[in-house]
C-alpha cells in the first residue's frame, strides 16, 4: 500500500438518503461538492470507556455507546457556490433534516455518512485574511468505507 497526500480530496452533500445503507446506495446518489474547502479534520467513530470497580478485583472496562464524530470544516467564503449554499441551508436552525456526505480521497477512495449540520459561522478575520466560513457537521452513521477503484 502507498501513502499520498490529503491534496485533491473533496467533501459533498446532498439532502437524500441512500436506497442502501453501503457503498453501492450511497454511490448512486448525486452529491454538491462543497469548494474551497480549507481542510476535512479527523472524523469516525470512538466510543467512550465505561468503568466498573468492584471491591475485591481489577477494574473492569466496557465500551460505551459509539459517537461518530463531528467536523468543522474551514472554507474560502463563497456566496455562490452550491455546496456553502446547500450547507448554509442545513444550518438553519429550522432544518433538522439529515444529509448524505461524501469525502473523497486523492486515490478515489470514498467515505460515506449521514449528519445534521450544526452551523455555519463566517469568519472575516484581519485585512491579511481571506474571508473563511466554517460548518459544523454532525456525524450520526456508520462511516461507509469505498475502496479506491
Amino acid at each position: 500500500m502507498t501513502s499520498s497526500t490529503s491534496a485533491g480530496s473533496t467533501i459533498g452533500l446532498v439532502l437524500a438518503a441512500p436506497a442502501t445503507f453501503d457503498a453501492a446506495g450511497y454511490a448512486a446518489l448525486s452529491f454538491t461538492l462543497v469548494n474551497g474547502v480549507e481542510s476535512i479534520p479527523a472524523f469516525g467513530a470512538q466510543v467512550p470507556v465505561n468503568q466498573f470497580q468492584p471491591l475485591a478485583g481489577p477494574v473492569e472496562k466496557h465500551k460505551g455507546p459509539p459517537n461518530y464524530g463531528s467536523l468543522q470544516v474551514p472554507m474560502a467564503l463563497d456566496d455562490a457556490d452550491a455546496g456553502q449554499i446547500l450547507l448554509r441551508a442545513a444550518a438553519e436552525p429550522d432544518n433538522n433534516a439529515q444529509y448524505s456526505f461524501c469525502v473523497t480521497y486523492p486515490t478515489g477512495a470514498k467515505r460515506y455518512f449521514r449528519g445534521r449540520v450544526f452551523g455555519f459561522q463566517e469568519t472575516p478575520g484581519s485585512a491579511t485574511n481571506v474571508l473563511m466560513g466554517t460548518s459544523t457537521v454532525e456525524i450520526n452513521t456508520k462511516i461507509i468505507r469505498a475502496p479506491a477503484p
